[in-house]
């Protein structure tokens, strides 16, 4: 359990970069570069499941469930600064990079290797995911990232821009619900068992966003600083 809290800590530290960046050149370049990183590589390494023992229970979840949770984080924190259409803007920036590189994976799978080349099935293993798989990863990208956002700004709104901790935990909680729900039911439906996946992945996605609340903090401290 607390090598997982560290994982998780020292992962959500490097969106702090990313507030530095904007805090220095006034643009959410920074915060973009490390969302993009964070989906693409998400996406890369999902096949990796893994055992998440909690102590109180044990869970099944990818990997990278620890990585991409934090970009929920992500959106708050670029919509907390530069607004809705900012954050939608990187939205559709990471989602088209990750068109692009599932593109390129099914184009470099398909070349034929050579002679000599004796790494195909190795390649194949982390590049060549399942078209139903893909297409599960970017619906459920696109749904609960665009979610995430707009519940963030509704309750920014409704609270006169008050109650920080709130907002972030309110709009990346259900969100993550979002993603982990229609994920696994469009990748794995009718093949795996879905309930106990969602089950796993919820309970990790949640565990990611209480920890991260002190980081939206963090960052909110560093954007604004003198």
């Amino acid at each position: 359990m607390i090598e997982i809290l560290l994982w998780i800590v020292l992962i959500s530290a490097f969106t702090l970069f990313g507030s530095w960046y904007a805090r220095k050149y006034a643009r959410a370049d920074g915060l973009i570069g490390i969302y993009v990183a964070f989906g693409i590589f998400a996406n890369l390494a999902a096949t990796k499941t893994v055992t998440f023992d909690l102590g109180f229970a044990q869970l099944y979840a990818p990997a990278v469930v620890l990585i991409f949770s934090v970009t929920f984080l992500l959106t708050d924190i670029v919509n907390e600064k530069f607004g809705l259409h900012e954050t939608q803007r990187m939205i559709i920036i990471a989602f088209a990079c990750q068109v692009f590189i599932s593109f390129f994976s099914w184009l470099v799978l398909t070349l034929p290797p050579a002679p000599f080349y004796t790494g195909q099935a190795a390649l194949e293993s982390v590049l060549g995911q399942v078209p139903r798989i893909v297409l599960a990863s970017l619906a459920a990208f696109l749904v609960s990232e665009n979610v995430d956002a707009f519940i963030y700004t509704w309750f920014k709104a409704r609270t006169g821009g008050k109650h920080l901790w709130a907002r972030n935990a309110l709009s990346s909680i259900p969100s993550m619900a979002v993603d982990s729900v229609l994920f696994v039911t469009l990748a794995f439906y009718g093949t795996m068992p879905i309930v106990p996946l969602i089950l796993g992945m919820l309970v990790t996605k949640w565990l990611v966003a209480v920890i991260d609340i002190p980081f939206m903090y963090l960052n909110k401290w560093m954007i604004y600083r003198d």
